[in-house]
């Protein structure tokens, strides 16, 4: 069964044993199923027989969404479409969407790999859980869904919106457990306190994903909601959610590793790193058939901790995700992860966290201004307070990002709320 600890609690050495020789079998099943990795294993020399080691996966060349993208709709696909049985798809809204495929074995071995992450964090039968994700093509609300009705608990499917009737059912339905991204369920909360029934829900515990959060924002969407939250991480590329997730101690996101190889390399040398160090994700899937992936290239950057953890499982741990290669702002030379500048803003109970990072060109020159939304409407009514509050998250910044930002405060509820991923970046420098 997923949950028992006979795979969750594998010597190193048997998780190694089996990650090498599904390896083997994916290499063969890529350069029989899919004519681009036929081409790509062929120019690099790379077959099922070189692979003697693990530490071999580093000859076989990197995928990245743009190959995907490449090769779209259906190009990178293992089985044909008879075959498929569901398909998921990003947004697309940079252009032609990443579209994924599942056979009848993805389907199931996501649904294990999502009910183990699920009993982890301390899901179980006896739960009532929300999901307020989105229905459709994206993996998230699907990916839940079917992990939490593998370990028999009962699923809601609200899907995201309609903010006053989901909270009407957390109340009717007694939902113990809430699926939605971080700053959705901020929202929700931040709603039924207004509709003063805040005290009569009775939520538990929240499964979280689908946007970054850090550790200070995810203490506020508890301290609103009551309830205990962790986080889960996965992308559509690989599977969906499911790749790793936290236990209750939340010290690193344990990564299914009978399913998925990660890797830490450089993203600018794309060089291996040593175990330990930080750098950018990436993944290969030793299970998928539909849409198999040889060392997808995630842009995430984290570290990977080997040694087990207190509850038991020896699965690798992954820290949770600081920023995304391709979301670092460049600041006047500085590189700049918008999770650093949340950290900072979390730290200020006079603040609400709801922030928006607008960065603009003036005389050739990069300026960031955040705007940052105030916890209550009576602060307005205190410049010297205001102007001492400013200061302070002004130097704190400093110090953090070591350049100089302008600090805005906003009025209480001025900024946009999210039932989806968060926006929060506004870029202007290409504006005219």
């Amino acid at each position: 069964m997923f949950f028992q600890k006979d795979l969750e609690t594998m010597s190193r050495q048997k998780i190694e044993e089996i990650q090498l020789e599904r390896l083997k079998k994916l290499v063969d099943y890529c350069d029989r199923n899919v004519p681009f990795y036929h081409k790509r294993l062929e120019e690099s020399g790379v077959t099922a027989d070189k692979i003697k080691t693990l530490d071999d996966i580093k000859y076989i060349p990197y995928t990245t969404k743009d190959d995907i993208r490449d090769n779209y709709p259906f190009g990178l696909f293992g089985q044909p479409l008879k075959k498929i049985v569901r398909i998921h798809a990003s947004s697309g809204t940079t252009g032609k969407p990443t579209v994924v495929g599942y056979t009848k074995n993805d389907l199931e071995n996501w649904s294990d790999c999502m009910a183990r992450i699920c009993v982890a964090a301390g899901a179980s039968d006896e739960d009532i859980v929300q999901i307020a994700f989105g229905y459709g093509l994206f993996t998230g609300a699907l990916g839940l869904h079917y992990g939490l009705e593998k370990i028999g608990a009962t699923v809601v499917p609200t899907s995201s919106g309609n903010t006053e009737k989901q909270i009407m059912l957390m109340q009717d339905f007694q939902t113990t457990a809430l699926v939605a991204t971080p700053s959705y369920a901020q929202f929700i909360g931040e709603t039924a306190k207004e509709m003063g029934v805040i005290d009569k829900l009775n939520l538990k515990l929240g499964l979280f994903g689908s946007e970054g959060c850090t550790t200070e924002m995810r203490s506020q969407v508890e301290k609103t909601l009551n309830l205990f939250a962790t986080d889960n991480y996965g992308m559509s590329e690989l599977m969906g959610p499911g790749v790793s997730g936290e236990c209750h101690l939340r010290c690193g996101l344990h990564i299914n590793e009978d399913h998925f190889i990660p890797e830490i390399i450089d993203p600018k040398t794309l060089e291996v790193l040593p175990r330990g160090s930080q750098g950018e994700l990436v993944i290969t899937t030793l299970t998928k058939e539909g849409i198999p992936m040889l060392r997808y290239r995630t842009k995430d950057i984290t570290k990977i901790n080997y040694e087990p953890c207190e509850c038991g499982r020896t699965f690798a741990r992954m820290e949770k995700v600081m920023g995304r290669t391709d979301d670092m702002l460049k600041i006047r030379g500085v590189n700049v992860f918008p999770s650093q500048i949340e950290s900072v803003l979390m730290r200020f109970d006079k603040i609400a966290p709801h922030y928006q990072l607008v960065i603009t060109r003036e005389n050739f020159s990069d300026r960031l201004e955040v705007r940052i939304e105030l916890a209550d409407e009576s602060l307005l009514d205190n410049y010297s307070g205001l102007e001492s509050l400013r200061g302070s998250i002004h130097h704190d910044l400093k110090t953090v990002l070591g350049i100089d930002t302008k600090v805005s405060l906003v009025e209480h509820k001025s900024l946009e709320r999210f039932q989806g991923k968060a926006k929060r970046i506004v870029d202007l420098r290409n504006s005219k």
